[in-house]
């Protein structure tokens, strides 16, 4: 039922490969807020999403978060996708953001893909070059930019991946992914709420300018 699904999402994989995809994987519901790959966690699957919306983020010991980036149908989990049958542990904490709908595969199958697919090959690895590339984007805001910087940034980068200008999250949980004070990121958006970018509401945030 899913073959018209996978040939949208994965347009280059060969049929082959596309029913593989539907033999070996298995069909994973996931609700919102529902967490998906804990740190520390051995990974025996790869993970990739047919619906719905997956957020990846580091976790400290004291529990601050860090958002790293999403996940959108059709994109794979990259730790997961470079992991091999030795059952590597996860670095990353994984969060359904929304609804989602997800295709878990075993390792052993996925590893044997990247010899015997190429397009398998090219999947994995344009996968990992664009989270890389997200990653380096994000590590030059940290680096280069002031905490005012950060925060539209992430506000944009949250907008993009909910295609959405009204964002349900509050000052605390933008805080912890930012690293930051939810005292420091309350004056922060009332400074964006007076410029005009920004209109604040009791359970989110409206997005007004781009």
């Amino acid at each position: 039922m899913y073959m018209e699904n996978y040939r949208h999402l994965f347009p280059d994989l060969e049929e082959a490969l596309l029913r593989e995809l539907q033999e070996k994987g298995r069909i994973l519901t996931a609700k919102a807020g529902q967490v998906l790959i804990q740190s520390g966690q051995n990974i025996r699957n790869t993970m990739i999403v047919l619906d719905g919306l997956i957020k990846l983020y580091r976790e400290n010991d004291e529990g601050s978060e860090f958002f790293m980036y999403h996940l959108h149908p059709g994109d794979g989990c990259a730790l997961s996708l470079i992991c091999d049958r030795s059952f590597k542990l996860s670095s990353v904490t994984a969060k359904a953001v929304t609804d989602s709908v997800l295709l878990v595969v075993p390792l052993e199958h996925t590893e044997n893909w990247m010899r015997q697919y190429r397009t398998w090959y090219h999947f994995v690895v344009g996968t990992y070059r664009r989270r890389y590339e997200e990653l380096l984007e994000t590590i030059d805001h940290i680096a280069f930019q002031n905490m005012d910087e950060r925060l539209e940034f992430y506000l944009r980068r949250h907008q993009q991946a909910l295609q959405t200008n009204v964002l349900e999250i509050t000052n605390t949980q933008i805080a912890q992914e930012l690293n930051s004070s939810r005292e420091v990121i309350s004056r922060l958006m009332k400074k964006l709420a007076e410029d005009g970018k920004v209109r604040l509401m009791k359970n989110g945030i409206e997005i007004l300018k781009p």
